[in-house]
């Protein structure tokens, strides 16, 4: 990744939700969702969410080339409340992706464990050694002409790049993926991973919210 120019999208991120508590948006791929080192890497998500919500507070974050739901507190209670829900694991998030080659069976789950492969960071590995523990659960959406696969994939954990490594591990890397796909898999216009959907409770009145976007691929 030596050879990597941050050139983040002109497009802003849609507000799919506002209130005085949280702020939810579909973030455009290519764009950090927080600063990068060096102030070439400056331009983010947060940072443009600023301009209109200067309190905005970061809750969890979403790879530079992923798109998608991401949700952000608008107070430090509301942050706390969200962190804790993360830590609990009661957020559900679904994602959409579109894999290299026939995936099959058609549902399935991953289980393997995760960690930084650190002579070739931000590169993460499996390892059954040090690795901490990574579960995905796919489900298949149908199958393209071109011979691709169009999946659902539901992360049990919240590993980094754990979507990417998983789907690698099969033999069906998501498609443009940069750091995982090799050959003709890595060479499309973008990463084919979209948050599609994330689902928890409001930091105010418990009650259960979803939010969706749809993947733009």
């Amino acid at each position: 990744m030596s050879d990597f120019v941050y050139a983040p999208p002109a497009t802003e991120a849609p507000v799919l939700f506002a209130d005085d508590s949280i702020l939810v948006v579909d973030k455009p791929a290519g764009l950090l969702s927080v600063p990068g080192r060096g102030p070439d890497r400056a331009d983010c998500l947060i940072a443009r969410l600023a301009r209109d919500w200067p309190q905005v507070l970061l809750v969890h974050r979403l790879d530079l080339d992923t798109s998608g739901v991401i949700i952000f507190a608008l107070s430090k209670a509301a942050q706390g409340a969200l962190g804790r829900q993360f830590e609990a694991r009661v957020p559900k998030k679904a994602y959409v992706a579109r894999l290299w080659g026939h995936l099959a069976p058609p549902a399935g789950r991953i289980d393997l464990p995760l960690c930084v492969d650190w002579p070739n960071r931000p590169r993460q590995h499996v390892n059954h050694e040090t690795g901490r523990p990574a579960q995905t659960d796919w489900r298949v959406l149908r199958h393209e002409a071109d011979g691709t696969t169009r999946v659902r994939l539901m992360p049990l954990t919240g590993r980094s790049h754990q979507l990417r490594v998983h789907m690698a591990e099969t033999g069906h890397p998501i498609l443009g993926d940069p750091l995982y796909a090799t050959g003709p898999a890595r060479a499309f216009p973008r990463l084919m991973l979209h948050a599609e959907s994330l689902r928890l409770r409001h930091p105010d009145t418990g009650q259960f919210m979803t939010f969706s976007a749809p993947a733009p691929f």
